[in-house]
């Protein structure tokens, strides 16, 4: 009979920052994660292994998605660390300014954040450190107020990313070294980076690459933190107003179990965790529960490849490493006012991916020139619309007795015109880096997806308060990327770990709860 202070439901950065301080303060702490372990190896480093082609991108239970485009379906990751596993390592703050009141973005949709950025700034901090991120403080022209600096300082740029850096210098951009989650020797005890092509998109072969898996989790396992990967959850349970546990299945076995806890952290993702709050009618118990589902965000992200004619990185080396924030506040000698978003070098992609994401012919011509390309990431923060959502289609069913999610989401005019503001900028760099022709790509998955369930001041209009707890269920914390009320104009990732941070800060501190009894893991 295994007692638990704290449940955890997701092992990405949400998940495992909350793991973190809840185990480092002595509870005991369960994670369940519907996925499985990442084997690493040489067959990482093979194209077939990159992001939407490996085994960990299951569709098995798969979204349905109506957008711009019409209707089609998602998949989504899932694996011990979470995306964390194969994203780039991009570990960027929010700015101050995208805590404050901006009704430009805003439009009446009631999003504000609770606390600002001084109130997150030193669990950013601790996130760094606990990830592991090299990066060079004040290279950022907008990077906010730190209280420290980098434990690490970043590699030595490979010569298309230098080559891209002189190419934005001379339009008069300041040209920054992105921070990212790599190490390049601060913890002597894992490997070392190579600099290998295949990181963003990929597992690290090595163990290289600071994802959750390999730089946080091992040290909360020796701690006493119990994981039970391959374990879909089905349901959350609620009894005379409080959370009383979950209900999950293993993958393997089918065996249901009933897994019990003082205090819940859900943090299963942007679309995940709404799928679960709405299908256990969790809602019903929130006065903001109507905004679950709602405010969907995932960021208008489109890449720039530039076409060369010779390929810009012959060495296969690593080059996900410049940003350009020039922009990120706005541009005065354009017609579209307020904030934009950013820029980030993104790497060669591989034939393999190009092949399965362009159809038909194309996809042949695509992944024979892949090769000569080089790209620029433009990220324009979305407005926060109250018709973006996620709904339940509760007529179809997974194996596992989910109902079927379905998402709707369009960007709206002001996004797009942010957007191309951003995409001219990106074209005139490669350009000026000798790019002698320019593609557009838009990236549609829903990997910066955040909002879902949103966090804020007013109880009739956010289903969370300022740490996380779901109003109506004191002892639910819901501490993924569903949190935020805004998108900002960077990679979530950073501030979903520093939010959960200081959420799980006071939950371990959390007094105020009355004291229950203990429960334990009934299996049926």
């Amino acid at each position: 009979m295994t007692t638990y202070d704290a449940l955890v439901i997701g092992s990405g950065f949400g998940g495992m920052m909350a793991a973190h301080t809840l185990v480092h303060a002595g509870l005991r702490v369960l994670m369940l994660e519907r996925g499985d372990w990442v084997v690493r190896g040489p067959q990482s480093w093979q194209g077939d292994e990159v992001g939407p082609l490996s085994k960990h991108f299951h569709t098995e239970s798969p979204y349905q998605v109506y957008d711009e485009r019409g209707c089609s379906t998602a998949g989504a990751f899932f694996c011990v660390g979470g995306p964390s596993v194969f994203y780039g390592g991009v570990a960027l703050r929010f700015r101050v300014e995208d805590f404050e009141s901006n009704p430009d973005l805003e439009a009446g949709s009631g999003a504000g954040w609770p606390y600002s950025y001084a109130d997150l700034e030193p669990y950013y901090l601790q996130a760094e450190r606990i990830i592991g991120v090299c990066g060079l403080a004040g290279a950022d022209p907008t990077e906010p107020p730190r209280s420290g600096g980098y434990a690490e300082t970043p590699a030595a740029l490979a010569p298309v990313s230098a080559r891209i850096a002189r190419a934005a210098r001379d339009l008069g951009f300041n040209p920054f070294p992105l921070p990212l989650a790599i190490n390049h020797g601060a913890a002597p005890q894992r490997n070392r980076c190579i600099g290998c092509g295949t990181c963003d998109g990929f597992a690290c072969a090595i163990g290289a690459k600071n994802d959750l898996a390999t730089s946080v989790l091992p040290d909360l396992l020796e701690r006493g933190l119990e994981l039970r990967p391959r374990t879909v959850v089905q349901r959350i349970l609620v009894e005379r107003g409080q959370v009383t546990g979950v209900v999950g299945q293993d993958i393997r076995s089918k065996e249901q179990s009933v897994y019990r806890a003082r205090r819940v952290v859900l943090a299963a993702g942007a679309l995940a965790s709404p799928h679960l709050i709405l299908t256990s009618a969790l809602q019903r118990h929130n006065p903001g529960g109507h905004v679950v589902g709602r405010y969907l965000m995932r960021h208008l992200n489109r890449v720039v490849f530039g076409l060369f004619s010779s390929p810009p990185a012959p060495d296969g080396r690593f080059h996900k490493q410049i940003g350009i924030h020039d922009l990120y506040f706005g541009d005065p000698s354009v017609r579209q006012r307020g904030k934009l978003g950013g820029i980030q070098q993104v790497g060669t992609p591989p034939a393999a991916l190009v092949r399965q994401q362009l159809a038909g012919p194309l996809g042949s011509i695509g992944a024979r020139l892949s090769g000569y390309t080089t790209g620029l990431l433009t990220i324009a923060e979305d407005q926060p619309q109250f018709e973006n959502r996620v709904t339940l289609d509760a007529k179809h069913s997974d194996d596992y007795g989910l109902p079927r999610l379905v998402i709707s989401h369009r960007y709206s005019s002001r996004d797009d015109a942010a957007s191309k503001v951003l995409l001219r900028a990106a074209r005139n760099v490669l350009r000026r880096a000798g790019a002698w022709a320019c593609y557009q790509h838009q990236i549609r998955t829903f990997s910066h997806a955040v909002g879902t369930v949103r966090m804020g001041r007013d109880p009739r209009t956010s289903a969370l308060d300022q740490y996380g707890r779901f109003r109506g269920l004191d002892n639910l914390y819901v501490l993924d990327g569903s949190f935020m009320p805004r998108s900002g104009g960077v990679n979530p990732s950073l501030t979903i770990a520093a939010n959960a941070l200081r959420s799980a800060a006071f939950l371990a501190t959390d007094t105020s709860q009355p004291e229950r009894s203990r429960y334990a893991v009934t299996t049926h």
